[in-house]
């Protein structure tokens, strides 16, 4: 097994915030507010809210009129860099959370980045998942009750979930409940569920969650430092 560090980041740009420069990595972007221009060596594409980018070019990222908050997961070595911005005036940096995990160096990986809906009361079934993932709260509330231990997560909050281990999660009577996941997963689990429910039971009962991927990408993992 190798040992990575799976990160998101914050990223808030003031309007018309010049050209910020991030280095290659394998990289997630969810556009949580505004809109920014994306350029990559051989490409250019706007990306506005609501809307995702994977990549793992060097990027150029600019903001425009009304600014931009972005979300930016980053999957890098476990001695990597922070990812912060540190040298552009017009944009602050926040990490959100950052966990070390393990990843499976003869498993071929994808990364892939969705958004999971809930109606008022809804609930993930006790389930696991084929790989690990940080999900951040866009509205609503959902709580993640693994091994008899609870978190309760609202609107901007981040966890991690390790994949093999069981989950439940009912979510607020309140309101609607949405996250955003970036998580990596097997390449066999390209344009599938990675989801599998754990008891028996729950198999045929009616899922009330709904999906929409935003994209997936094989990925290269990076240089481990931990053999």
């Amino acid at each position: 097994m190798g040992r990575y560090c799976l990160r998101l980041i914050e990223d808030k740009f003031e309007a018309d915030c010049p050209h910020v420069y991030l280095p290659a990595a394998n990289r997630a972007i969810y556009l949580r507010e505004g809109a920014v221009q994306i350029e990559t060596p051989d490409s250019g594409l706007l990306v506005t809210a609501g809307a995702a980018w994977l990549g793992d070019a060097p990027l150029a990222v600019s903001a425009l009129h009304q600014g931009a908050t972005v979300w930016r997961w980053e999957l890098t070595e476990t001695d990597g860099a922070a990812g912060l911005l540190t040298a552009a005036p017009a944009a602050r940096s926040t990490e959100k959370l950052a966990a070390d995990i393990e990843l499976d160096d003869r498993q071929e990986w994808l990364m892939r980045i969705d958004r999971v809906g809930f109606p008022p009361g809804g609930v993930a079934l006790t389930h696991v998942h084929q790989g690990p993932g940080i999900r951040c709260v866009l509205h609503g509330e959902i709580s993640i009750i693994v091994d008899g231990k609870t978190g309760v997560h609202g609107p901007s909050q981040a966890w991690l979930e390790l994949g093999h281990e069981p989950v439940l999660a009912p979510t607020t009577d309140a309101s609607d409940t949405a996250f955003v996941r970036c998580f990596i997963l097997p390449r066999g689990c390209k344009s599938r569920s990675s989801i599998r429910y754990v008891l028996p039971e729950d198999k045929a009962k009616p899922k009330v969650q709904d999906y929409l991927v935003f994209g997936e990408r094989f990925i290269e993992l990076p240089y481990d430092s931990f053999p």
